[in-house]
């Protein structure tokens, strides 16, 4: 028995995972676990690290992950797995020579930028933040060249990541993210009182290597192997031809990123703190159905690249189902945006004004949590289409427009730092909606008004769960009727009203959580509600998900017949 248990386990590790949404619910449960244990290691560095501290913490990442994202990311995306994946059908020898060579590259590049950037990174700083003093400078500046070891390790661990998703092994490079979250946690909390910043510092290189060194085993044992040697062949050409637009968009991304710290150092040291603790929580939503689904879904547009018509049903199947996770979870982080700010960072030294500034910031990140979920899926549909230039080029006009808006918010309207997160949302409208334009346009061939009719009816339900949890939240909160925060206590009728008989006292945490998840539940029950009034589609596929993996506790497998895919590209480290 015990050993059949074994032999379950490892075919779960090992095995390759089968059909989308099969490979997607088990990337949106690592990613729920990811993305959770974020919130934890943001929740520890809350509780050790005053949001002053924290800002120089988490500028002093900018510089390491610009090296990083241009090299791996800007590579990954677009490029490789397409490639690793397409020499496998051709010899193991070929395809594992590429993957070899991709990581000698990789590191070769990234070391040399390392040191140089390294070295020159206090006058970098200088350009970038311009509100810190010298000596905050000098903190980010010693954080940043620690920071660079852990990137180090990224670099090795995102090529096993491209090999086993390639081969269709989700499990292990969707567990890798959760050791990076551990490493910071457990330095922060061992390292951190006795080092200051120095701790999460090194506990971001620990939780690297642990990302890379969890990855190792499969993928030597699927054939990976390290060779000394570089190896310019055809395919690792056509990896730098491809990569070439993808490099272009992530640098400018990476301006972008450079643009939000400069601003945000010109508000207050704090704001900094504030657009990122903002930023982790709405990558929530973005990462568990926009990176997921797209991930997942990936395989099956490139396989389905020449058949117009089954393209166009996976990659509408998958907008819609995305469209209707996320919706509703957008919506939820603007309502109860305090409430979950409280609960997830509320401690001593985040006070209050920490809450409402932060509450600022997710909820201009919210409004355009949809439309960013959905641009990771339609890039990778021109990806399929191996079409990079497309959404390449309206990714770059689309960053172009959020740093023009981060500057006209701040410097000419004087918006706090949520004009940053704001900024970035205009961004994520127009390159979503103009990238859907460009697809139907490319593949779909369909009227605009019918291919939006089922995400506007899922819009309508959120928006009525919306409205109804906001009164629950106005009824329920005790302060709102002593502090007069609402209509409703300025409504003559309530102000004889004996209101301590039915509220809750949201200064106490367990009353704020079971007020969240009390006001949760009924917005999700009315969301669902409409949306079955309203007879989506998306409504029924989600229940027969779930009908198929927790009553039946199986997942269908591959047919034999299906090719090898292209594989998604590798998930993020938060």
């Amino acid at each position: 028995m015990f050993k059949k248990i074994i032999e379950k386990g490892k075919k779960v590790f090992i095995e390759p995972q089968g059909s989308v949404l099969s490979a997607a619910s088990l990337i949106m449960l690592m990613i729920v676990g990811s993305r959770i244990l974020g919130l934890v290691r943001q929740r520890t560095l809350a509780h050790f690290f005053t949001p002053d501290d924290l800002s120089l913490f988490f500028a002093a990442f900018r510089l390491p992950d610009l090296i990083f994202e241009v090299l791996v990311f800007g590579t990954f995306s677009s490029a490789f797995i397409p490639v690793f994946a397409k020499a496998l059908k051709g010899g193991n020898h070929r395809a594992w020579n590429t993957a070899s060579t991709i990581v000698n590259l990789g590191l070769t590049i990234f070391i040399i930028f390392a040191i140089v950037i390294g070295v020159a990174a206090n006058p970098i700083y200088e350009i970038f933040t311009p509100g810190y003093s010298f000596a905050e400078r000098e903190v980010i500046v010693k954080l940043t060249r620690i920071l660079f070891y852990a990137q180090g390790f990224f670099v090795v661990s995102y090529v096993l990541t491209g090999v086993l998703e390639s081969l269709r092994r989700f499990l292990v490079p969707a567990l890798a993210p959760l050791f990076y979250n551990i490493g910071i946690i457990l330095g922060t909390v061992l390292l951190g009182p006795k080092l200051g910043l120095m701790g999460p510092a090194l506990g971001v290189v620990i939780g690297a290597f642990c990302h890379f060194l969890i990855q190792l085993p499969l993928a030597v044992k699927l054939g990976f192997r390290f060779r000394p040697k570089i190896e310019i062949d055809e395919d690792v050409k056509k990896i730098g031809k491809l990569a070439g637009p993808r490099l272009l968009e992530v640098s400018f991304l990476q301006v972008s990123k450079l643009a939000e710290l400069f601003f945000s150092s010109l508000i207050s040291r704090a704001s900094y703190a504030y657009y990122t603790f903002g930023n982790t929580l709405q990558l929530l939503p973005v990462g568990l159905f926009g990176t997921s689904i797209a991930k997942a879904a990936l395989p099956t547009l490139s396989s389905e690249a020449d058949n117009t018509s089954k393209f166009k049903q996976t990659f509408l199947s998958a907008l819609y189902q995305l469209v209707f996770l996320s919706a509703p979870v957008a919506t939820l982080l603007i309502v109860l945006r305090v409430p979950i700010i409280r609960l997830v960072y509320g401690t001593d030294i985040f006070g209050w004004e920490a809450t409402v500034q932060t509450g600022y910031v997710l909820s201009a990140f919210a409004v355009g949590v949809v439309f960013q979920a959905s641009a990771a899926l339609l890039a990778r549909a021109f990806y399929a289409l191996h079409d990079t230039k497309t959404p390449v080029t309206v990714s770059i006009i689309s960053i172009l427009s959020t740093i023009s808006a981060d500057f006209i918010f701040i410097k000419i309207y004087g918006f706090g730092v949520w004009g940053l997160a704001l900024a970035l949302t205009v961004g994520s409208i127009f390159q979503s909606v103009t990238l859907f334009y460009l697809i139907n346009k490319k593949m779909l061939h369909s009227s605009m008004l019918t291919l939006i009719k089922p995400m506007v009816k899922l819009v309508f339900a959120s928006f009525m769960s919306g409205a109804i949890m906001f009164f629950l939240l106005k009824i329920f909160d005790r302060s709102v009727w002593i502090k007069r925060l609402s209509f409703l206590g300025k409504i003559e009728a309530t102000k004889t009203l004996a209101f301590e008989r039915f509220v809750l006292d949201t200064r106490y945490t367990i009353n704020l959580l079971i007020l969240t998840i009390f006001v949760s539940v009924i917005g999700a029950s009315v969301y669902l509600g409409i949306a079955y009034l309203m007879k989506s589609e998306e409504l029924n596929v989600f229940v027969n998900l779930i009908k198929r993996t927790l009553v039946k506790h199986k997942i269908s497998p591959i047919p034999e017949q299906e090719p090898e895919p292209i594989s998604p590209t590798p998930g993020d480290t938060t």
